[in-house]
C-alpha cells in the first residue's frame, strides 16, 4: 500500500511538495534527453538525408529490415525504384503504391511476371553484416573492458582502503588516468602504439618480446586488444572510485568482531565485504557497461574504422555524416540506445537492485 496514503494528511502535503521541487528538474531532464531520444527515433522511421533539397518520406521499419529494391534506387520524379533485370536486360521501374513493375523509358505495365528473387534482397540495419560486426566488437569490448576494470578496481579500492602511509597522495596519483580527457588520452595512447616511432613497439623490442615492430591499431585483433588496454588504463580508477566509497561506509566494528573470532581474511572478503559492497559494485558496473556500450571515441581515434573495426556509435556517425543518410544513421543509434537498455535490464535482473523498502 502507498506509504504516503496511510501516514496522513502530513505525509501527502510533504510528497506533493517532493514533487513540486522535482518538477522542473524532471523537466529539463525530458527536454534534454527525451526530446532527442524521440526525435531519432522519429528519423529511423524516415529516408532522411543531408542531401539539399531532399524532401524525407516515411518509411516506417524500412531502415531497420525491408525487401525490396536498394534504398539508393529510389526515384523522386518517377515515384518509384529503378531495377535493373539482369535476365532480360530491361530497365524497369517498381512502384511500391502498387506493387507492380513498369517499363523505364515508356512507363507501360510489364504483361509478363517479373523474377523479384533477382531485383530484390533484403536490406536495413539488420540486412547489414557491418553493423553486426559493430555489435560483436561494442559487445566484446564491453565484456572484457568491463571484467578486468571490475577486478583491478576492486584490488585497487581494497589496497587503498587499507592504512598504508601516504595513501592520501596514493589515491590523487590513481584518479589521474581518469581526469585526462579520453581523446587526450586516445591520441597519446596512438603515439605511444605507433608502429614506426611508438615507445610500446621499443621497449618490447628491447626486452625481445617482440621480432618486429607491430601495428597494434591496424588489425582487428590487436587493434581490440589496444582499446581494451587503453580503456583499462584510463577507467579502472573510477571504478575503484566507487568501490572505495562503498567500502569506506563499512562499520569497523564487523572487522573487529571477525579478528577477535580469527576468521581468515578470505573468508571474511566473500561472507562479509564483497555482499555488503555488492549494491555499489552492480551500479559501478551498470554505469561502465552503459559507458562502454556507447563507445566511441577510442574507436574512431585509435583504428582506421574499416568495417570489420568499428563500434555501433561509429558506424551511426559513418551512415549520418559519411554517408549522409540520416534515417539509417538513427536507426543505428536507436539500436544502440536499445541494446544499452536491455544490457542495464539484464544486469539489474540479475543484481537484483530493488527500491529501498522492497527488498
Amino acid at each position: 500500500m502507498d506509504r504516503a496514503r496511510d501516514a496522513g494528511p502530513l505525509a501527502r502535503a510533504r510528497a506533493r511538495t517532493a514533487w513540486l521541487f522535482l518538477a522542473p528538474a524532471l523537466l529539463v531532464l525530458v527536454l534534454v534527453a527525451g526530446w532527442p531520444l524521440v526525435s531519432t527515433v522519429w528519423l529511423s522511421l524516415t529516408d532522411s538525408r543531408l542531401d539539399a533539397g531532399h524532401q524525407a518520406r516515411f518509411v516506417g521499419t524500412d531502415n531497420y529490415l525491408r525487401y525490396g529494391p536498394a534504398p539508393d534506387a529510389w526515384d523522386e520524379e518517377a515515384g518509384g525504384y529503378f531495377v535493373y533485370d539482369d535476365a532480360t536486360g530491361a530497365a524497369l521501374l517498381y512502384r511500391p503504391d502498387t506493387d507492380a513493375f513498369y517499363d523505364w523509358d515508356t512507363g507501360a505495365a510489364l504483361a509478363g511476371p517479373v523474377d523479384r528473387a533477382a531485383v530484390f534482397a533484403w536490406h536495413g540495419l539488420l540486412a547489414d553484416p557491418v553493423w553486426w560486426r559493430s555489435v560483436a566488437n561494442t559487445v566484446f569490448y564491453t565484456v572484457v573492458s568491463v571484467s578486468l576494470e571490475l577486478a583491478l578496481g576492486l584490488a585497487i579500492a581494497l589496497i587503498l582502503h587499507a592504512h598504508l602511509p601516504g595513501r592520501g597522495l596514493l589515491r590523487a596519483a590513481v584518479l589521474i588516468p581518469w581526469a585526462i580527457p579520453t581523446v587526450v588520452s586516445a591520441q597519446l595512447w596512438g603515439w605511444m602504439l605507433n608502429d614506426q616511432v611508438g615507445v610500446v613497439n621499443a621497449v618490447l623490442l628491447d626486452l625481445g618480446l617482440i621480432a618486429e615492430r607491430i601495428a597494434w591499431t591496424a588489425e582487428p585483433a590487436t587493434a581490440l586488444a589496444a582499446i581494451i588496454a587503453v580503456d583499462v588504463w584510463k577507467t579502472t580508477p573510477f571504478m575503484a572510485l566507487l568501490l572505495l566509497a562503498a567500502l569506506q561506509t563499512l562499520p569497523n566494528e564487523i572487522y573487529e568482531a571477525a579478528r577477535l573470532d580469527g576468521v581468515h581474511p578470505v573468508r571474511l572478503f566473500a561472507r562479509v565485504t564483497l555482499p555488503l559492497i555488492l549494491p555499489a559494485l552492480m551500479v559501478a558496473v551498470i554505469f561502465r557497461t552503459l559507458d562502454a556500450l556507447r563507445v566511441f571515441d577510442l574507436f574512431y581515434l585509435l583504428t582506421s574504422n574499416a568495417d570489420d573495426m568499428l563500434a555501433m556509435s561509429v558506424y551511426a556517425r559513418r551512415q549520418m555524416i559519411e554517408f549522409q543518410d540520416v534515417g539509417a544513421g538513427s536507426a543505428a543509434a536507436t539500436a544502440v540506445f536499445a541494446i544499452a537498455a536491455a544490457a542495464t535490464a539484464l544486469l539489474v535482473l540479475i543484481g537484483r537492485i530493488e527500491p529501498e523498502g522492497r527488498r
